[in-house]
């Protein structure tokens, strides 16, 4: 079992930032996928960004993102801490949502029902 712990929402004026952290406990997630999803009220759930795990011998982790987030959002992990984080630049108020980490069950993990475990979320509002 996998527990996953947001943090770091907020209020802040468009163009400003916020990173969100996302710490999972029960086990070690480095080698898993782990996504950011985030929910706008009265809208669907939907992807944000990925990143995958970190394999043996050194591999690297691998990021992906959802278009109207690139060059402004940024995942990645921390291994030691079992912690994975969402640095989110240049904020515009459609960014308002709550904010959800999951641990994906495929490499490349993209809907909903392909990530097993979630977080509770963290609020993010942008005002302009």
């Amino acid at each position: 079992q996998v527990q996953l712990v947001e943090s770091g929402g907020g209020l802040v004026q468009a163009g400003g930032s916020l990173r969100l952290s996302c710490a999972a406990s029960g086990r070690s997630v480095s080698r898993n996928t782990m996504g950011w999803f985030r929910q706008a009220p009265g809208k669907d759930r939907e992807f944000v960004a990925g990143i995958t795990g970190s394999g043996g011998s050194g591999s690297r982790s691998n990021t992906y993102y959802t278009d109207s987030v690139k060059g402004r959002f940024t995942i990645s992990r921390d291994n030691t801490k079992n912690t994975v984080y969402l640095q989110m630049n240049s904020l515009k108020p459609e960014d308002t949502a709550v904010f959800y980490c999951a641990l994906g069950r495929y490499t490349y993990s993209l809907t909903t029902g392909e990530y097993d475990y979630w977080g509770q979320g963290t609020q993010v509002t942008v005002s302009s």
